[in-house]
């Protein structure tokens, strides 16, 4: 089924025109509420970068195994690199796509000096000798793209009627951010899982599309497409930003289904959470929105809430069992016991 999903433009938001400005945090918590999934336009976001971390990535996956292997995930503690395909799980099964995965780049945490298993995620990311364009290239996104982030956050938080800051404290350390590279191969056989269905755990999720269609959403139990929108990004809200308004905002099921024998999809995703060590408040809804939410009510104590850096380590060990297995072993140990 085509899609419903609404068309937002950022530049509504930081108009000087103050009905215009309502107006998009009006449309921004109807869209988050009842659908979940939005595209962003008029973002800041060039089209000619747009274009280039489309053109990087297909140059990424074109490169010889060898290159691509010298970049593998199974390399590094703290989840950054190359996965070829059927490597990744979602939804307990093998996703079909080739990925190259990137966070913060920050040294990392010794091991005399970690206390909380989830620091471990902290560290340096790994980028392909073939490529020395690559790292500026990626890092300058991942930060135009937390600008955008942290902007549309503070705009949620003032669809909910609360400060625009509330969830300042939760990112000001910085947002915990993930980028990814994806090549989605065309499948022989049809029907194959790209990426299986699922709901992102953060705040918001940023996809970068190519001309090709493949993302879905589940909208009143069905799948709609999520068609390229030339100069749009694809926004959705993950479950953390869901908690953290009462179950007003909708954390929604989303899949990628693989393209048809001889087409190549490509698309970048970026993930914005809390920053790691960061308590997430559950925002005090007034009574005539809370009536609205769709969603159960939050738990304050909800771990979830308490316990960001754990929870992104559990999910970044449930996708990647090879790397679990060769940095994680007492993990392994505890699960077998």
């Amino acid at each position: 089924m085509s899609s419903s999903v609404p068309v937002l433009s950022l530049a509504d938001y930081q108009s000087t025109d103050n009905e215009t400005r309502l107006s998009f945090i009006r449309q921004l918590g109807a869209a988050a509420r009842d659908v979940g999934f939005f595209y962003l336009e008029a973002h800041g976001v060039s089209q000619a970068e747009q274009d280039d971390i489309i053109s990087l990535s297909t140059s990424f996956f074109a490169l010889n195994a060898k290159e691509k292997r010298q970049v593998e995930m199974a390399n590094s503690p703290h989840f950054r690199g190359y996965n070829q395909t059927h490597t990744e799980v979602t939804a307990g099964a093998l996703d079909f796509r080739e990925q190259f995965d990137i966070m913060d780049e920050l040294p990392a945490v010794h091991s005399q000096l970690v206390t909380q298993e989830w620091q471990k995620l902290i560290g340096p990311n790994q980028w392909p000798d073939a490529m020395p364009r690559m790292r500026l290239t990626l890092l300058t996104w991942q930060d135009h793209l937390t600008r955008v982030g942290l902007t549309l956050l503070s705009a949620l938080c003032e669809a909910l009627e609360q400060p625009a800051d509330a969830l300042q404290p939760t990112v000001q350390n910085g947002p915990y951010r993930h980028t990814k590279l994806i090549k989605y191969p065309g499948s022989e056989s049809g029907g194959k899982q790209g990426v299986g269905a699922h709901k992102d755990p953060g705040y918001l999720t940023f996809v970068l599309q190519d001309k090709h269609s493949g993302l879905e959403v589940e909208i009143n139990n069905e799948w709609h497409s999520v068609s390229p929108r030339k100069g749009a990004l694809v926004v959705n809200i993950g479950e953390l930003l869901e908690l953290a308004s009462d179950g007003y905002l909708k954390a929604t099921n989303h899949r990628v289904v693989s393209p048809p024998a001889g087409v190549t999809r490509y698309s970048s995703a970026f993930f914005m959470a809390a920053q790691l060590d960061a308590d997430i408040p559950v925002l005090p809804l007034p009574a005539h929105l809370k009536r609205l939410a769709h969603g159960p009510s939050s738990d304050p104590n909800n771990p979830l809430l308490r316990k960001v850096g754990e929870n992104v380590l559990k999910g970044r060990k449930r996708s990647h069992p090879d790397v679990t297995k060769k940095f994680y072993q007492e993990t392994l140990q505890q699960l077998s016991a």
